[in-house]
């Protein structure tokens, strides 16, 4: 399996009406970045057979930028809210069994965690708009290659 792991993008430091976290929104320069990311997968043509994101508003807003232009439906998977780790990646994978090349819209520390874990301990940070690729044989703790990340600004570059 090809998983592609692609961290939330620059999001306000809160959330309106009191909605805290969970409600925090992408700012204007989120947004404007974050589709000149989604654009780079596009001239990569990264193949996706499906976006799964967190319910969070700043996850989903940033999986509907690279599903919209990538023309991929994306789906809210409540495993990958804050404190996503290998066994509830497994229990959602678990439930695609046909999809082998999946991108995961989430969060850090979980998606560094979630890379050491699956390659066996490397120490990755993620930063706002970071993607990632690890190629999974199993969806356990060191059965899957780091294949390359990369930080925003050269997705950003490509994808002007």
């Amino acid at each position: 399996m090809e998983l592609y792991l692609l961290r939330h993008g620059i999001a306000a430091d809160v959330g309106p009406d009191g909605s805290g976290d969970v409600g925090r929104p992408l700012t204007d320069d989120g947004i404007t970045k974050m589709y000149m990311e989604a654009h780079a997968l596009k001239k990569l043509a990264i193949q996706l057979d499906i976006i799964l994101t967190s319910p969070l508003v700043r996850a989903q807003q940033t999986a509907e930028i690279v599903g919209e232009t990538l023309g991929i439906t994306v789906q809210q998977a409540q495993e990958l809210a804050l404190g996503c780790d290998v066994a509830q990646l497994r229990t959602l994978l678990q439930q695609y069994p046909g999809a082998e090349r999946v991108l995961i819209v989430g969060h850090e520390p979980d998606f560094s965690n979630l890379i050491g874990t699956l390659t066996g301990g490397s120490n990755v940070v993620m930063k706002k708009g970071g993607l990632g690729k690890v190629d999974l044989y199993a969806v356990e703790a060191h059965m899957g290659t780091l294949s390359w990340l990369l930080p925003p600004r050269v997705l950003r570059t490509i994808g002007k």
